[in-house]
């Protein structure tokens, strides 16, 4: 079955270089190619977290952690760099980050079908909220917050995820009940991680976190979603709701 999702999973990415090539025409070269980068970069992270969760579990907890401690880096050097201002608003980031740095931890040490059964749904609906939400996106979200999110985007992520959900449910034998429960509330939080993310950046006034990703800008720009809907997996199991 992982050879088959594999493949699926290609095929998703070659019908989101297809978006992104309509979604590129006519526009400028350098923008365009940065694009282009952040996509290929992208395909890159996917395949990394893909294989070290197929592969070996234990390579999954240790890039966890490796997320991890380079987001807290990265939340402290911003601190610093903007003069340590607003220090009760940055305690109370740093405590939310901890509580889903905890959940993320927790997460990478489940069974290794639940793992992966989250990731790709949150890997998919993140990928196809930005496709579709370029694509189709008029109606802002939150442009004061986050100018990028659309409800169209939103909604197109969600439903590619929803459905995608269907068939990845028998990576931890699920019924379909449980696998639209999961996938909706897992799709919740890592909406919310990423918008609680773009409210640091804009109480801040920066635009990325880091440089270290060509094209995504810090760990915590990419990451933000997983940290959010591995911590919701995390506490969902906790609760022993499956």
């Amino acid at each position: 079955m992982i050879q088959t999702i594999y493949w699926v999973i290609l095929g998703y990415f070659v019908l989101g270089g297809l978006g992104f090539y309509r979604i590129n025409r006519g526009k400028p070269v350098g923008e365009a190619r940065r694009s282009y980068t952040k996509f290929g970069v992208y395909f890159l992270i996917i395949h990394l977290l893909f294989f070290s969760m197929v592969m070996e579990p234990s390579w999954f907890s240790w890039l966890a952690l490796l997320i991890i401690v380079g987001g807290a880096v990265e939340l402290l050097r911003v601190f610093v760099r903007q003069g340590a201002r607003s220090p009760r608003f940055f305690v109370l980031s740093v405590l939310l980050y901890a509580a889903l740095s905890l959940g993320l931890w927790c997460f990478s040490r489940l069974e290794g079908g639940l793992v992966l059964f989250a990731f790709l749904v949150l890997s998919i609906f993140d990928s196809f909220s930005q496709i579709s939400g370029q694509l189709f996106g008029k109606r802002k979200l939150a442009p004061r917050v986050s100018p990028q999110k659309t409800l169209g985007g939103l909604l197109g992520g969600t439903v590619v995820a929803l459905l995608s959900s269907l068939w990845l449910r028998h990576l931890f034998g699920a019924g379909v009940p449980l696998a639209l429960l999961l996938s909706l509330g897992t799709v919740f939080f890592a909406f919310w991680g990423d918008l609680a993310a773009s409210w640091f950046k804009r109480w801040y006034g920066i635009k990325d976190f880091s440089a270290v990703l060509p094209g995504h800008g810090g760990l915590l720009d990419r990451f933000d979603s997983l940290l959010a809907g591995g911590a919701f997996v995390a506490l969902m199991k906790l609760l022993d709701v499956f």
